[in-house]
């Protein structure tokens, strides 16, 4: 393997970082109750803000702003990482059955009609959460195997095990009371509409931040993977183990994103594959870009949700689908006379 020039790394992700960081600041002002320019000067001088300007801004907007940055970053390294382990372009954060466990929790907390709060977090969540642990402990039982084997067994069985839990999301929509069906159905399709406290939303930006961290400390145990396993040995790395963690750490990112976002598609699918084009395939850089790229791109995507119509809010996984699909035709495209990984 090459090694990482400093120098590279430095300027990719300086450019990665101060482009997010425009684009959260630029997120925050736009939507708002308030006036464009009201909203910058209360961001940027909080002090000299009426108390109404200061609740919208640092109370409801920025926190949302983080919320989508967040939940973005976890689905783009997980989409990143899934895509190194299993050595599939098309792998992405809800292929291995996650989403589905997910979805059925959340479905059964509204179905049942539970109500508690913990640690700050909604019923919904706290059940979305579980789900996802329990299916991805499920899949995981079921595929375990060895070597190059682990990586077959993982997507056969997080498809089926995903489809079957589907079938009970769909049994429990359909006996849903009619009122609550629109809270199901928004959750369905991925909604950032309710920001978190500061507590619950510190917990899970500590949670993304930390296991992206622990998946970045091995990307250069990903590249050996993309080798081969034979040459990933050859290299000083064990596959096998490192597509257990590295599952096993994918998921749980994944399930504490999705358990307060629901469903968001083509995050962890078109970040990663832009991301590839703009800073080469080397997962060390790769992976930090992904973090970042997909926070904006989700901030951005969400901002645009809450604004493209007057009163009303789209639900975030409908702008994400409709940006993502032509822009991963337009990738693909761009990859077909390439080798994918190259």
């Amino acid at each position: 393997m090459k090694a990482l020039s400093a120098r590279r790394f430095f300027v990719s992700m300086s450019v990665v970082v101060v482009i997010t960081a425009a684009t959260l600041l630029i997120c925050v002002p736009i939507s708002s109750a308030i006036g464009f320019s009201e909203s910058v000067d209360t961001l940027f001088h909080p002090g000299t803000a009426s108390l109404s300007q200061y609740q919208i801004i640092y109370e409801i907007r920025l926190p949302s702003v983080i919320l989508a940055a967040i939940v973005g970053a976890a689905l783009s390294v997980a989409g990143v990482t899934f895509q190194a382990i299993l050595r599939n372009p098309l792998a992405d954060p809800y292929i291995l059955g996650v989403s589905s466990g997910s979805a059925l929790g959340a479905v059964i907390a509204v179905f049942t009609g539970a109500s508690f709060a913990l640690a700050g977090f909604s019923t919904v969540s706290v059940f979305s959460f579980a789900g996802s642990i329990l299916t991805t402990a499920m899949v995981y039982f079921l595929a375990s195997g060895r070597g190059h084997q682990l990586r077959y067994n993982l997507i056969l069985t997080g498809v089926i095990v995903g489809a079957f839990l589907s079938a009970f999301v769909l049994l429990f929509t359909a006996t849903l009371r009619h009122n609550d069906l629109p809270r199901v159905v928004f959750w369905l399709m991925g909604n950032l509409g309710t920001p978190l406290e500061h507590f619950p939303l510190g917990i899970i930006s500590l949670y993304v931040i930390a296991g992206s961290a622990v998946l970045f400390a091995v990307s250069r145990s990903f590249n050996a993977i993309m080798l081969g396993d034979e040459a990933a040995f050859a290299l000083g790395c064990n596959p096998a183990r490192l597509r257990t963690y590295a599952f096993l750490l994918g998921s749980l990112i994944v399930s504490a994103a999705v358990s307060v976002s629901g469903l968001i598609g083509f995050v962890g699918l078109i970040v990663p594959h832009t991301m590839r084009l703009l800073v080469g395939s080397d997962h060390r850089i790769l992976l930090p870009a992904s973090f970042f790229a997909g926070a904006a791109f989700l901030a951005a995507a969400d901002t645009l949700a809450r604004s493209a119509l007057p009163d009303r809010q789209i639900p975030v996984g409908v702008v994400t689908a409709l940006c993502g699909a032509p822009v991963f035709l337009i990738l693909m495209r761009t990859r077909m006379r390439k080798s994918y990984f190259g």
